[in-house]
């Protein structure tokens, strides 16, 4: 397995910063996440503020009796 930061080979067994080969790079991952580096794309189904289709169907907001 290669650490998703560096790309060095690490061993996955017994070791504790799995996926990462140290704790350093997982604070480098940490950071970037935290910088908002990494992103998760929106879904292309709906437009930004659209209200989200499986609740309309199902009658809108829960907990609406």
């Amino acid at each position: 397995m290669r650490c998703p930061i560096c790309n060095r080979e690490i061993e996955v067994a017994g070791n504790p910063f799995r996926p990462f080969c140290s704790e350093r790079c997982k604070m480098i991952d940490l950071d970037n996440w935290l910088s908002d580096r990494y992103r998760v794309p929106a879904s292309r189904d709906s437009a930004p503020g659209e209200s989200d289709p499986s609740r309309a169907a199902n009658g809108g907001d829960v907990g609406d009796d």
